[in-house]
């Protein structure tokens, strides 16, 4: 089933080929594959949603020729044993790394998910050419763990959907409020505009008597009558000058 997977992989590297009278490729190679991720954890391989996961595929050629890493890729199958189904296919990607004989190599995978969070047998094959036969190589299967990223109360979605849920809370508070509390409440009654009128009406006319009043006594208060008042009141005597030249005589 993992041939099946990669089958439109080994088509790809089979055009470059045509016409070249290919050989039947042997059962065997001397070349192996492995797959470590250098951020995963003790407790095994987890693949976060929506972010990358890296992978490091280490190639060694045991072969007395060089051989061509063509293409890396990976799918996701379930664990049943008896009949594995595949449940995504990952990202393939195509390098044309050549790897000279008796060495090693190193290559970097990165793929994505976005799928519910589970467990899952993750396998990654590569396919590599030698000697223009084409081999299909395992590097990685095994069981890995697809969760959803960690959340952080100051995450600008996470406050967003706080204050959503609160507009929402209010709205129906509000709601059950004015339909099913409000209207058991008696409601006090407004005086009209015609009332107010009346009203301020009234007061002008109670505050003119009380106008007039206060002039009649500002104007009492400002008038007199002068022949009631004696003579000596109204004028006061001038004081007499006494000369300096006199004062000083008598001394």
């Amino acid at each position: 089933m993992a041939r099946l997977g990669f089958l439109s992989l080994a088509l790809l590297s089979l055009q470059a080929f045509i016409g070249c009278g290919l050989a039947e490729a042997p059962k065997h190679i001397a070349v192996s594959a492995h797959a470590s991720f250098p951020e995963s954890e003790i407790f095994g391989v987890k693949i976060v949603n929506g972010e990358p996961a890296h992978a490091l595929v280490t190639f060694t050629n045991e072969e007395s020729s060089p051989i061509a890493v063509n293409f890396i890729g990976g799918a996701l199958w379930d664990l049943d044993e008896e009949r594995s189904q595949n449940v995504r296919n990952l990202t393939t990607s195509r390098y044309s790394m050549e790897i000279p004989a008796g060495q090693k190599e190193s290559l970097s995978y990165t793929f994505a998910t976005e799928m519910h969070p589970q467990d899952l047998r993750l396998q990654l094959s590569s396919i590599v050419t030698a000697e223009d036969n084409m081999y299909n190589i395992v590097a990685y299967n095994s069981t890995v763990s697809v969760v959803e990223p960690e959340t952080s109360i100051l995450d600008p979605q996470v406050i967003f959907l706080y204050f959503f849920l609160l507009a929402c809370f209010g709205g129906v508070v509000y709601f059950f409020y004015t339909v099913w509390i409000a209207p058991y409440f008696p409601q006090k009654r407004r005086a009209g505009k015609g009332a107010e009128v009346k009203k301020s009406g009234a007061s002008e006319k109670v505050d003119s008597p009380a106008d007039g009043a206060s002039n009649v006594a500002a104007s009492s208060a400002t008038t007199y009558n002068a022949e009631w008042i004696p003579a000596h009141h109204i004028s006061r005597p001038e004081q007499k000058k006494v000369k300096g030249r006199a004062t000083k005589s008598r001394v």
